[in-house]
């Protein structure tokens, strides 16, 4: 049986996954293979992208960021963002935490200086 607060995640996942295929990418989904050596993030398809979804009582940026940025090490990718759920709020009003660094190398992407 599923502990409550797995099958409370697990549905963080799913809600994160369905709003990126309501807005019109229906290449992201959740990722599978739980208890993976090389942890890779939460969610797949997002363009260059680790995720990590994260529904907690308490939320600790630097714990939350470091698991990130290690998964996006281990997946290789450019950018690394924790999409974090706010208590009693719905999925589109959710967190979406990165670095700086990463911040900046997204924002030059668009516009470049």
């Amino acid at each position: 049986m599923t502990s409550p607060q797995k099958a409370k995640g697990s549905q963080w996942e799913r809600d994160i996954a369905k709003y990126f295929n309501d807005r019109g990418y229906p290449e992201v989904e959740r990722r599978y293979g739980a208890g993976a050596t090389l942890d890779k993030g939460d969610i797949n398809g997002v363009k260059d992208t680790v995720v990590e979804a994260k529904n907690l009582a308490k939320i600790t940026l630097a714990s939350i960021m470091d698991e990130t940025l290690a998964e996006q090490a281990n997946a290789k990718k450019r950018f690394g963002i924790s999409v974090i759920k706010r208590r009693n709020k719905n999925v589109k009003d959710a967190y979406v935490v990165m670095t700086l660094e990463q911040y900046v190398d997204l924002y030059s992407f668009f516009y470049k200086p």
